[in-house]
C-alpha cells in the first residue's frame, strides 16, 4: 500500500511540474504599450510568454504541446479592470441584503467567470469580501480574472460605507450585516482606522481601501461632505506603508481629493468633479486616478426619479466630461475601471464601458489604458503584488493571459462591445478558457 501511494505521489509530481507549451501562430499583435501592429508568433511555456517572433517557431509536438492557427487575427493583452466589486457587481442589492455570505460567493463566482469569458482576465477589487473568491480563482476551483483585493473598505459613521439601518445609531459596537460579511466596515478615530486597516493587510488586502467623500448610492453623506480627518487617513496610510503598499480612496469632490492627497495617500476613485487646481494638485503629486465614464447614458437606472440618490447621481455625471477634460490636458496618471454594482445587464457591458472611453481618447489610448496602464497602477501593491510577472503586456516574461479578436479593435473600438461574438480565444494564465476559432 506504501508502494502504491508513494507512485501516486510521484505520478503527481510528474505531471505537476511537466513543461506545458502553447504556440499562436500567424497573429497581429498589440503588446499593450505601442501604437505599432507587428506580425508574428508567440510561444507560451505553462503561464508565461516565452518567446515572440516575426519568423516561425519551430517546436516539437507532443501531448503537453498546443499549437493555434491565429489565422492573421487580432492578439491582444487580456483586459484590466481597475474598480471593480466582484462580489455585489451583479446581484441586486435587495438579494445580498437577503443571503448568506455563501450564497453570495456562489453568485460571485458565476459573474466572475462571466467576466472572464468578456475578456477580463485581472481586476482590482476595491470594496466587498472578495478574498475567497479570489484564492478560489487562484487555485482553479472556479474561474474568473485574476483580483487584487481590498477587503472591506473602511468608512466613518455616515460616511460612503455605512450601510447601516437608522436605528443603528448610536452605535453599541455591534457589526451591521454587510460589515459581518466583510462588505466595509465602519471604524472612527485613527486608532479605529488603523486597526481596521490592519485586519484587511492581515485578510490578504493587496491595497487599502478608504471613503473620503460623499457618494451616491449611500443614504447618510451629502455628496459635497468630506470624510476623515488627516489623522485619520494617516492611520491607514502608516499601516499600509509598513505593508509595502498603499491607499486609495473614494472621492468626488476638491475638498475631499485634497485631503485624502495631504496625508499621503496614493490613488483617487472617481473625481468626477474635480477642478483644475486640485488636477495640477495630482499630477504635481504624481496621484493616480482612477475613473469611471458615467455619463448617465444606461438605460438601467438604479434609483427613483426625484430620489435624492437619482440626484446625487446626476450631480455626479455631470462633472464626468469636464474631469476627463482636465485630466487629459495636464496628463494625469489615469486608470479606468467600471464601478459596476448590483446589476447583471449592466456588468454585460464591461466592454462598452470601456469603448466610451473613446469620447476622450483614441481607440488605441483607450485598448493601452485598460492594458499596460491599467497595469503600472496595480503594481504600486508593491510588497502585497500577489501576482509579480508583467500584465497588461505582451512581451517576454508576462503572464499569458490573451485574447484573440476577429477584427482590428483599434480601428474598431466597438468590437470589444460583443465578447461573445468577437474574441476567438481568451487565455488566463497559459489556460485557454474559450477557443471558438474553428
Amino acid at each position: 500500500m506504501k508502494t502504491i501511494f508513494f507512485s501516486v505521489l510521484l505520478c503527481a509530481s510528474f505531471f505537476a511540474s511537466a513543461q506545458r507549451f502553447t504556440l499562436i501562430n500567424n497573429v497581429k499583435i498589440f503588446n499593450g504599450k505601442d501604437d505599432r501592429i507587428t506580425t508574428g508568433n508567440v510561444l507560451i511555456e505553462n503561464n508565461l510568454i516565452k518567446k515572440i517572433s516575426a519568423s516561425p517557431v519551430i517546436i516539437e509536438q507532443s501531448t503537453n504541446t498546443i499549437i493555434i492557427e491565429g489565422k492573421n487575427k487580432f492578439l491582444m493583452p487580456g483586459l484590466i479592470d481597475a474598480h471593480t466589486h466582484m462580489m455585489m457587481e451583479s446581484m441586486p442589492m435587495s438579494a445580498i441584503m437577503m443571503s448568506d455570505i455563501g450564497y453570495i460567493n456562489l453568485f460571485a463566482a458565476s459573474a466572475a467567470e462571466k467576466q472572464l469569458l468578456r475578456g477580463f482576465t485581472t481586476v482590482r477589487d476595491v470594496g466587498g469580501a472578495s478574498m475567497s473568491l479570489k484564492r478560489a480563482i487562484d487555485g482553479n476551483l472556479v474561474k474568473g480574472p485574476r483580483i487584487y483585493p481590498s477587503g472591506a473598505t473602511i468608512s466613518q459613521t455616515g460616511g460612503h460605507g455605512d450601510f447601516g439601518l437608522p436605528t443603528d445609531v448610536p452605535r453599541d459596537g455591534t457589526l451591521s450585516y454587510f460589515e459581518r460579511n466583510g462588505m466595509t466596515i465602519v471604524a472612527d478615530g485613527a486608532d479605529k482606522v488603523l486597526m481596521r486597516s490592519r485586519e484587511q493587510l492581515r485578510n490578504g488586502a493587496s491595497q487599502i481601501k478608504l471613503m473620503a467623500g460623499g457618494g451616491v448610492a449611500s443614504s447618510y453623506d451629502p455628496l459635497d461632505v468630506a470624510q476623515y480627518t488627516e489623522d485619520e487617513f494617516k492611520a491607514a496610510v502608516s499601516a499600509a506603508e509598513n505593508w509595502g503598499t498603499y491607499v486609495t480612496v473614494h472621492a468626488y469632490t476638491p475638498k475631499a481629493i485634497k485631503a485624502a492627497i495631504s496625508a499621503g495617500v496614493k490613488c483617487i476613485e472617481h473625481g468626477q468633479l474635480i477642478d483644475e487646481s486640485t488636477i495640477r494638485l495630482v499630477v504635481d503629486k504624481g496621484i493616480w486616478l482612477c475613473m469611471q465614464p458615467f455619463l448617465d447614458d444606461e438605460d438601467a437606472i438604479p434609483f427613483p426619479a426625484g430620489s435624492i440618490n437619482r440626484q446625487k447621481q446626476l450631480t455626479m455625471s455631470n462633472g464626468t466630461d469636464t474631469a476627463y477634460k482636465l485630466a487629459k490636458k495636464y496628463k494625469a496618471k489615469l486608470a479606468w475601471g467600471t464601478d459596476c454594482l448590483f446589476d447583471a445587464k449592466l456588468a454585460a457591458r464591461q466592454g462598452a464601458q470601456l469603448s466610451k472611453m473613446t469620447k476622450w481618447f483614441t481607440p488605441y489610448e483607450t485598448l493601452k489604458m485598460a492594458t499596460s496602464v491599467n497595469a503600472e497602477l496595480l503594481k504600486m501593491s508593491g510588497s502585497r503584488n500577489p501576482y509579480p510577472h508583467a500584465l497588461g503586456a505582451i512581451e517576454e516574461g508576462a503572464y499569458a493571459d490573451l485574447i484573440l479578436v476577429d477584427g482590428n479593435p483599434i480601428a474598431d473600438i466597438k468590437l470589444i462591445e460583443k465578447p461573445e461574438e468577437n474574441f476567438k480565444l481568451i487565455m488566463k494564465d497559459g489556460i485557454i478558457y474559450k477557443n471558438i476559432l474553428n
